[in-house]
């Protein structure tokens, strides 16, 4: 522990020196400060300080930089070391010219987002298999109890799959977690594809809801490991997009293919995610808090380069790094006291209650139930496929926008904007339905409308924002378990609503189904209003230190 601690306090005085300018100087006085307590530490012996030096050496090694470009030079003066020349971490500069930071943090979003694609296809495959199981020549058998539980199977384990995901990337890691999910989602769609009974086809749907839940909370926090906070918002928002597109193609593909094939394209995805993810490293957030420091500056500075506000962030990682170590193991008793921090606690609430928004606002019945949905909105002035298909796109490209929007507008003005026309929209449906009582009528197109607005409305907020700032507010000592509970909240809304829907529409009727949708969404975001808090252009620290009532001086 000893030598962990020197090494790590070696560090922090180099980087500060960084911050001040590399001056030979101030860095002669910052040694002349450590050397007292090393050397009362050391004095007993002289191979002690020699591993301590070995150790110090080793670990600085990883975070040194050209002071021409980077900012941090080790000379033999400066560390004690028969260092007499430069040597920067990554020696083939070109490296760093060639991909700078922002393609690389690219890179890494995207392995991350191509999984969450497939939870998209996952969402989207019901709506184009049920209404080809009703088919006479269907090999499988089809009524409307086994319809709504071959729907519902991917949405039952989805809770489960966020709280085993929560343990799983705090065990394993977040990229290595990317790896595990990509087989039994594979495993899922194979099974689907060569479903020739109602078991198997469960056993399918129930492996890749599963693989939606583990990708739930593991996505978000893998991205806002690995962003930077300018960044960050745009790639977490792509996480939305991705499940937009992923629901797009399953219902584009399965209009003009069979259930099995389309299948069978599904099970291209998870291949293509682990070569991908072979091209970018661990989250280095991670790896430092797993003691991996040497592993973690080098994963760091891979994914954001050496700008001084990436160096500052790097900093305020080592430190809190450095605490960690300096603090007595904490007893069970303990830990379970620290679930009871505010810094949980309340972002917990928060992201609980912003899910449960979303969900029963209606966003997985539109997505699940697409075609008779639109069906008996619309009734039978259209077709509607191309009517579920304009949807979709609509969905996609409002997605693609909220992308943009969400990099330069805070997530409050997006979350109430978003929340008081999806409720609109929803509450216009019903009294569409209730004043026309279910008659056909020659103005299809406004239902169809109000369709179209409430999928621009939750696309740009209410849909993307808890699963971006799923990623933000809780801290990293709980970030998986935090992140795990939430999103176990969303999926379990997700299978009430997707399991109810169909029985809410064929009792209560389309009138009190989409009017309670949109009531909830408008109370929801009323309650939102008093307690969202902004997390735009904040790095993940100060957002940590703003739930523990602490106040943090920007960088």
């Amino acid at each position: 522990m000893y030598v962990k601690c020197v090494s790590l306090s070696a560090c922090l005085s180099i980087l500060k020196q960084v911050e001040m300018g590399g001056d030979p100087e101030a860095n002669e006085n910052v040694k002349a400060q450590n050397e007292p307590s090393e050397n009362k530490q050391t004095e007993n012996t002289n191979s002690n300080e020699a591993k301590d030096s070995t150790k110090v050496s080793n670990y600085i090694q990883n975070i040194k930089i050209s002071n021409s470009s980077n900012g941090l030079v080790l000379t033999e003066k400066d560390s004690k070391l028969s260092l007499t020349k430069e040597a920067p971490l990554l020696t083939d500069s070109k490296t760093v010219v060639r991909f700078s930071p922002a393609w690389k943090q690219t890179l890494a979003a995207s392995a991350a987002i191509l999984m969450t694609f497939s939870s998209g296809l996952t969402s989207g495959y019901s709506a184009i298999l049920l209404p080809q199981l009703k088919e006479p020549d269907s090999i499988i058998p089809w009524d409307e109890s086994t319809a709504s539980w071959i729907a519902a199977m991917a949405a039952l384990p989805m809770a489960p799959g966020c709280l085993l995901s929560g343990w799983m990337m705090e065990k394993f890691g977040r990229r290595n977690s990317h790896y595990i999910v990509c087989a039994p989602l594979l495993v899922g769609w194979i099974l689907i594809a060569c479903a020739n009974n109602l078991l198997l086809m469960l056993i399918g749907r129930f492996l890749t809801g599963l693989c939606v839940g583990l990708l739930g909370p593991l996505g978000p926090v893998y991205i806002g490991e690995t962003s930077e906070p300018k960044f960050r918002g745009i790639f977490l928002a792509g996480v939305s997009l991705a499940i937009a597109v992923g629901i797009l193609v399953a219902h584009l593909i399965g209009t003009f293919i069979s259930w099995q094939w389309t299948a069978v394209i599904c099970c291209l995805f998870p291949i293509l995610s682990v070569i991908l993810l072979s091209a970018v490293p661990e989250s280095p957030t991670w790896l430092i808090c797993r003691g991996e420091v040497e592993k973690g500056v080098k994963s760091y500075y891979w994914l954001r380069g050496y700008s001084e506000e990436a160096k500052a962030e790097l900093l305020a990682v080592i430190d809190k790094r450095k605490q960690t170590d300096s603090e007595p193991v904490p007893t069970w008793r303990e830990k379970i006291a620290n679930l009871k921090s505010p810094e949980l606690l309340k972002p917990l609430a928060i992201m609980i209650i912003f899910f449960i928004t979303c969900q029963f606002s209606g966003v997985n019945a539109i997505a699940f139930y697409s075609i008779e949905i639109v069906e008996k909105a619309v009734g039978k002035g259209m077709d509607h496929y191309v009517a579920m298909l304009a949807i979709d796109v609509l969905r996609t490209v409002m997605s693609v926008v909220a992308c943009v929007i969400c990099k330069q507008y805070g997530r409050r003005p997006l979350c109430f904007i978003s929340g008081i026309w999806t409720a609109l929209s929803m509450i216009g449906l019903a009294l569409f339905l209730y004043f026309t009582e279910g008659k056909p009528t020659d103005m299809s197109w406004l239902p169809l409308s109000c369709l179209m607005i409430y999928i621009c409305a939750i696309s740009i907020g209410l849909v993307p924002l808890p699963w971006m700032m799923c990623g933000e507010v809780f801290p990293t000592k709980v970030r998986g378990l935090g992140s795990g509970i939430s999103s176990a909240t969303t999926f379990l809304a997700f299978f009430v609503v997707v399991k109810t829907a169909p029985g809410m529409m064929s009792s209560l009727g389309e009138v009190f189904t989409f009017l309670f949708y949109g009531i909830i969404a408008f109370i929801g975001t009323v309650i939102l209003y008093f307690i969202l808090p902004e997390t735009k252009g904040k790095s993940l620290q100060e957002i940590e230190d703003k739930f523990r009532g602490i106040k943090s001086n920007k960088v």
